[in-house]
């Protein structure tokens, strides 16, 4: 247990499992108040269960990022909750398919889009309101850190890329710069992290729809391996502390030096 993040209360979306519940896990072991959103009920349940285990502090909210009315009411569960807030983890996502572009559904392109993208920017918008009115004195303090996922499919891309996916994370990195420089001056820092290909449920469901894709993409890296969801989290962990407070509008590559290539 870590104290970096004592007395300071956040949001981690998509905090089911994956990057999101090894994020929850960390931001909880460093002292945080850590609110879990997801659509997987269950599976937020199972990572407060986790954090109950070695006496973290964790409130589960059902969360459909996509939709406005939700995540506003997730900002205000928080703030009802731990009386302000200081960090938040917008890491909830879907990885769509390996579709060619002109084959790609409009369904999908909107799903992907809705998630991916628009919820990133809902969940600013909301977040920032709230940091914003804390500095105005509503709250106490004012400021905040805010940590989004993108991916290296926002940084590069290939023809073989889901192509919803590459386009909405390509956006995120664009709305976390907006953002950065929007913010600044009134204490916020906004940042990105783009994981290279990590051993999430996510990833596993596109190898085992694409088995044949799987040795070329652990090869892509040139540490030889996929990425742990912890080895995610501690960097978005890490963005939102005193340490990182000179870090704004940054895209951090966590990805075993697969854009290094």
């Amino acid at each position: 247990m870590g104290d970096q993040l004592s007395g300071r209360a956040g949001i981690v979306t998509g905090g089911g499992s994956g990057i999101g519940r090894a994020a929850a896990l960390k931001f909880a072991s460093e002292g945080g108040q850590v609110v879990i959103a997801d659509m997987d009920e269950a599976g937020s349940a199972a990572t407060k269960a986790l954090i109950d285990q070695y006496g973290g502090e964790a409130i589960c909210v059902a969360t459909d990022v996509a939709q406005a009315d939700e995540v506003e009411a997730l900002v205000a569960r928080t703030v009802a909750a731990y009386g302000k807030l200081d960090f938040a983890f917008n890491n909830a996502g879907i990885a769509g398919d390996l579709v060619p572009l002109i084959d790609y559904s409009e369904e999908l392109w909107d799903r992907v889009i809705g998630i991916n993208l628009k919820g990133v920017w809902l969940c600013m918008k909301y977040q920032i309101r709230q940091m914003l009115a804390q500095a105005d004195g509503d709250g106490g303090g004012g400021g905040g850190a805010i940590v989004n996922t993108a991916s290296v499919m926002g940084l590069v891309s290939s023809a073989t890329n889901p192509v919803a996916y590459s386009a909405s994370k390509h956006g995120v990195i664009g709305l976390t710069k907006t953002a950065a420089l929007g913010y600044a001056k009134d204490g916020i820092r906004v940042n990105a992290v783009c994981p290279g290909f990590i051993e999430t449920p996510m990833v596993a469901g596109v190898f085992e729809r694409h088995p044949e894709r799987k040795a070329a993409v652990v090869a892509e890296h040139p540490i030889g391996r996929l990425g742990t969801p912890e080895e995610i989290a501690a960097a978005a962990v890490w963005l939102c502390t005193d340490a990182a407070s000179f870090v704004n509008g940054t895209a951090m590559t966590v990805d075993g030096g697969y854009v290094a290539h």
